[in-house]
């Protein structure tokens, strides 16, 4: 095992319909791999036995609001940390509800890997598609379909390979390259830590197998180095008269002395003079680290201003953008709001609202009276100053951006710059919607 492998971090993110399993998966997940305190587990069997359980009921490691436990349905964003011998792992259990799909969202935004689950005994359903439609939007690099509840279905491989073959089929529809599926039971525990004595006709690894070995991150050297500034430092003391450095977090690429770097949205140029970590020179820098950044000319530069070496953004005040709508108010044509994106913000207008897109069908269709919450739709926004986006596809981190409401700072809307999907979508016009109704 080399240090890399054992120190690697892992963000996924788990979804499925309600009555799935997905929260007994994740507590039979924590709990098979001895990352449950005993406290935990103790507090756990206590509430199995006040209901009449007479054993744990794993699903209580995850749904921790009253409402949840009470309903047996996972609400809100659970997050947990844990880790094995060869990786660190930081999991979000998104809510199964077709209401709380903006949590997925919110869940999945930063994961690298999506574990959909599915009851072998329905297959895949509305929701099902939703999910993996929602992970195809936002650039998911890894899904892993898990066909729950086997032992119900007396551990069937048709089954099994039925249900694999349509969410495969429909993942590559929304240009999803890497599906893998396994079968498991979360209640019984056969695949998901430990391999199962029921299904011998499977020789593929388990969930948790899986989760050690699929590949994370990306090679930040092949991707253009994108620096948000998000504080400037001038000490303008006897030591540091002349300092003036760039503070911020490395969104993705390389940074290294000597690079030539242009700065958005003014467009001037530079070199890269110093780098400096943790108040020590260094001659690199690479995406996620948090650094300070010192240039060979002296340029105007603030807060929300991006240094960018390599391919270069265009800034631009029309910005287009695949948008989840997040809020319960709509969101119409003509709403003034604030778009934040990295450490900038700016007043913006929704100019167009280009379409809906249909989860279920992938269809564009009108939306003349706006996005309502959980409406994945196409926006094109005019901002007051120029930002410089990457398109969504080519970097999650410089394409993202949220809308807030001016009035009361709520986050209104999640965007991606450009096109949601690489697929072909076919378009319904206004005349022909009322046929599909």
């Amino acid at each position: 095992m080399t240090t890399e492998t054992a120190t690697s971090l892992l963000r996924f993110a788990t979804a499925g319909s309600v009555d799935d399993g997905k929260s007994t998966l994740v507590g039979r997940l924590l709990h098979d791999s001895k990352s449950v305190l005993a406290d935990q587990l103790e507090a756990v069997e206590h509430a199995s036995r006040r209901r009449g359980q007479d054993t744990p009921d794993l699903a209580l490691l995850t749904d921790g609001l009253r409402a949840e436990r009470e309903q047996g349905i996972t609400i809100d964003v659970a997050y947990r940390y844990f880790a094995t011998a060869r990786r660190r792992f930081i999991l979000a259990d998104t809510p199964g509800h077709v209401q709380y799909t903006r949590n997925m969202v919110t869940g999945a935004s930063t994961a690298e890997l999506a574990v959909v689950l599915v009851d072998a005994r329905n297959g895949v359903v509305e929701q099902t598609r939703r999910h993996a439609a929602v992970a195809a939007l936002l650039r998911v690099p890894h899904v892993v379909l898990a066909v729950n509840k086997m032992d119900l279905v007396d551990y069937a491989e048709p089954v099994f390979a039925a249900i694999a073959e349509e969410f495969t089929a429909y993942a590559a529809s929304l240009g999803v390259k890497d599906v893998v599926a396994v079968p498991i039971s979360a209640l019984a525990g056969d695949n998901v830590v430990e391999p199962s004595g029921h299904m011998d006709w499977y020789g593929g690894p388990t969930l948790l197998e899986h989760l050690e070995t699929v590949p994370v991150g990306s090679d930040p050297s092949v991707e253009p180095a994108r620096f948000p500034v998000q504080y400037v430092i001038r000490p303008q003391s006897e030591e540091h008269h002349d300092y003036r450095g760039y503070a911020g977090q490395l969104a993705s690429g390389v940074l290294r002395v000597g690079d030539p770097v242009t700065v958005l949205p003014s467009g001037h140029t530079s070199t890269v003079a110093a780098i400096d970590a943790l108040g020590v020179e260094t001659d690199i820098a690479w995406a996620p680290q948090s650094v300070t950044v010192r240039l060979a000319d002296d340029i105007d530069i603030s807060r929300g201003d991006l240094i960018a070496s390599g391919s270069t953004a265009v800034a631009s005040k029309d910005i287009e953008a695949t948008v989840c709508h997040l809020n319960e108010r709509p969101l119409h044509v003509g709403a003034k709001v604030l778009l934040k994106h990295t450490t900038r913000t700016v007043r913006a207008l929704v100019k167009e609202i280009s379409y809906r897109i249909d989860i279920d069908t992938l269809e564009q269709r009108p939306a003349p009276e706006g996005l309502n919450v959980n409406d994945i739709g196409h926006l094109v926004l005019r901002t007051a100053e120029p930002l410089a986006l990457d398109p969504y596809r080519d970097n999650r981190r410089t394409g993202s951006f949220i809308l807030i409401d001016p009035a009361d700072g709520t986050t209104l809307t999640a965007g991606m710059a450009g096109e949601a999907f690489d697929t072909t979508v076919s378009t319904i016009d206004a005349s022909t919607e009322e046929d599909w109704v």
